[in-house]
């Protein structure tokens, strides 16, 4: 007798393994919600043993929330992180793709630049707060470019590792076809073969890049991370979990638009 084992293959999942949230399939939406709501009963369990600024309840973070909102304090904060969320995202995805495919193509720009790349990789965003200060200031700027350093090396390895991982067969296809000179074997082959690759990396540096929202903001810059910081200074953790829910919904947000993106951009590996 077959049974619903909730296997990823299973039955028609295809479309709700695309979407990733399962609101084609009504089974797995009422997994998630089962699971939301036994995370959230949990959670309210828990925090009657706890004072509240160790764990506060769902309904006291839920009241937190609406009064920032009511205040107008959380959309201010949220339009400030979108401020720097995507220009930083965008020029680190941008210079990161570019990197990644331009040194995984070129054994040259790969030698001569290898030990730089080697050398900044292991430096976390958070350290160079300090030349994000001298640079650009207390501002917008500054903050955008946490976002982009932490974007540029999650983009740059997953463009590195996706071209590199294009068979070389195919090079052979397009030598055959009449494709001639880098540029145009990068742009016609290279670039088309390893779009999967590149595409999860940009899909990953997006919801990063919400995480450095927090720390980019630590410094005194307008925005979520701030209103968390100093919430969590004041041991206000109602407010503290309020902004994290934001953080979480705007990640969801672009999450499913980018997905829905790459399945269009994707749509020759159906």
């Amino acid at each position: 007798m077959a049974t619903d084992t909730g296997g990823r293959f299973d039955g028609d999942g295809g479309t709700a393994i695309a979407t990733g949230i399962g609101l084609d399939d009504p089974r797995r939406l009422v997994r998630g919600v089962a699971g939301i709501a036994g995370f959230v009963l949990l959670w309210h369990l828990v925090s009657l043993t706890q004072p509240a600024y160790v764990l506060p309840s769902p309904g006291a973070v839920v009241d937190a929330f609406a009064e920032e909102l009511a205040s107008g304090t959380m959309t201010a904060a949220l339009w400030s992180s979108i401020r720097h969320w995507a220009p930083g995202t965008f020029v680190g995805t941008t210079l990161g793709v570019g990197a990644g495919v331009a040194l995984s193509w070129s054994r040259l720009l790969d030698d001569v630049t290898a030990p730089l790349v080697r050398t900044l990789r292991p430096v976390p965003p958070l350290a160079l707060i300090g030349f994000a200060i001298a640079w650009f200031g207390i501002n917008d700027a500054g903050a955008a470019f946490i976002i982009a350093v932490g974007a540029f090396w999650i983009n740059f390895y997953a463009a590195y590792g996706a071209v590199e991982g294009v068979s070389n067969d195919l090079l052979d296809v397009g030598r055959t076809l009449g494709v001639r000179g880098d540029l145009d074997m990068v742009r016609s082959i290279v670039v088309p073969a390893a779009l999967p690759g590149i595409t999860t990396g940009i899909r990953t540096g997006l919801g990063r890049c919400w995480m450095l929202v927090v720390a980019s903001e630590i410094f005194g810059v307008p925005g979520v991370g701030r209103e968390i910081l100093r919430a969590s200074n004041n041991l206000l953790v109602d407010k503290v979990i309020a902004y994290i829910l934001v953080l979480s919904l705007m990640y969801l947000l672009v999450d499913v638009a980018f997905r829905a993106a790459q399945r269009r951009v994707l749509v020759w590996q159906a």
